[in-house]
């Protein structure tokens, strides 16, 4: 695999314990193994974290896995054994933060729940990815993303008004859970250092460290986060937002068109002098200097109209065409891409939006560059996902194990 050396990450010597599969715990530790965090990431051993079988596998493993899993330390625990339970306390106990996505209660049942730990080290942060988070009557069903997408308002809106509800192509709420993740994992890593620290390690009179704290992040109230001011329309004003296909509602105009050569076309000329640059564009100086249309809230009540001028337009227009005369008119606009578009735009290539690897084999392979982009402290690529248990061996070594003890572990078991 390709490494590149560069300077340690911002997350340098800041240790994370990943207890989660598939994607909103382990893409929240992604993001910090990124940008330097240690993470050590547990798997259950024989088939490991499900998200390996995922999609479109090279070798009988996911491609998605090389990206979730870069940078991590994969050790195989079987959870349901008390030796590896106490394994896992033991890297709890060592890590600054601990990143969690089973259903509430399970990390309970194993001693290793947020309040175990407080007791030893009161500088532990436990971030806990769930459906409906910790508290509720809810908590204890099963919440996948899509679950709390529905929930949280993000289906309700997404489609055509006289169609059911569609969903995003991708895992939208758990990636947006995982996010809240990062973000309250280092709101909660500089409240700890400005309250003391990491812990000592030693307890009574003996302890130094500064608060911890748990991290509930719950999948609905994510995406509910992202939801913008439905809450307040339909409070004062009792209005409910639908469905409205490409357009961005109340916000005119910007909405998704087609051109002559069939190609789709996003057209985003909703402030006020944008507008009239559009409409100039396009040959309709009628509309650009009708003073009913100068303001928003004068166009709101006239979208289709406005719509099907722009549609008329694009009708005569291949998407090249469109969009330099759109840019020329500094007019925000831009195709729809396919992942195919992407990795031949001159922009991704300019930010490096995809780097270089090679597979163990000696495959090369194509992977997502790192954001957010930091000048000093940039994210880095160290290696792909790990082979399930690769550093299992040196885990447990650095937590004292010989090696007739992890082979005695091995053979019955436990890892």
């Amino acid at each position: 695999m390709t490494t590149t050396a560069s300077k340690p990450g911002p997350l340098a010597g800041i240790k994370v314990l990943e207890l989660g599969t598939l994607i909103a715990g382990p893409f929240c530790s992604r993001m910090l193994a990124e940008f330097g965090a240690d993470v050590i990431k547990v798997e259950a051993p024989g088939n490991g974290d499900p998200l390996r079988q995922w999609r479109v596998l090279k070798d009988g493993t996911s491609l998605w896995w090389s990206v979730q899993a870069r940078n991590k330390k994969s050790l195989t625990l079987n959870m349901k054994d008390e030796r590896a339970q106490e394994i896992a306390r033991k890297l709890a106990l060592e890590a600054d933060v601990i990143i969690e996505n089973y259903r509430p209660g399970v990390l309970e049942k194993w001693n290793l729940g947020y309040e175990d730990l407080k007791k030893l080290n009161p500088a532990a942060i436990m971030v806990r990815l769930s459906g409906y988070g910790q508290t509720g009557p809810l908590r204890d069903l099963p919440g996948f993303g899509a679950i709390g997408e529905s929930m949280g308002g993000i289906r309700y809106v997404s489609g055509h008004p006289d169609r059911p509800p569609v969903r995003i192509g991708i895992s939208i709420g758990d990636s947006i859970a995982a996010l809240h993740g990062v973000i309250g994992a280092m709101m909660a890593l500089r409240h700890r250092d400005a309250t003391g620290g990491r812990w000592n390690g030693k307890d009574g009179a003996d302890c130094v460290a500064g608060q911890g704290q748990m991290v509930d992040v719950a999948l609905y109230e994510a995406v509910f986060n992202m939801m913008e001011s439905m809450v307040p329309e339909f409070d004062h004003a009792g209005v409910i937002r639908e469905r409205t296909g490409g357009a961005l509602p109340g916000i005119v105009p910007s909405n998704t068109y087609t051109t002559g050569d069939g190609k789709n076309i996003v057209i985003a000329g909703n402030g006020d002098a944008i507008f009239k640059r559009l409409m100039t564009a396009i040959g309709r100086d009628d509309m650009a200097n009708d003073p009913g249309l100068a303001r928003n809230d004068g166009r709101v009540p006239r979208t289709e109209e406005i719509d099907i001028a722009i549609q008329q337009w694009c009708d005569t227009q291949t998407i090249d065409a469109a969009l330099a005369t759109l840019q020329g008119a500094d007019v925000p606009v831009g195709k729809i891409y396919s992942v195919k578009d992407m990795m031949s735009d001159a922009q991704f290539l300019a930010r490096g939006m995809f780097e270089q690897h090679h597979f163990a084999d000696g495959t090369p392979v194509k992977m997502p560059g790192i954001t957010p982009k930091l000048s000093e402290t940039p994210g880095q690529t160290k290696w792909l996902g790990p082979e399930l248990g690769a550093h299992s061996d040196e885990i447990l070594q650095s937590l004292g194990y010989d090696e007739a003890q992890i082979k005695r572990l091995r053979d019955e078991g436990v890892v």
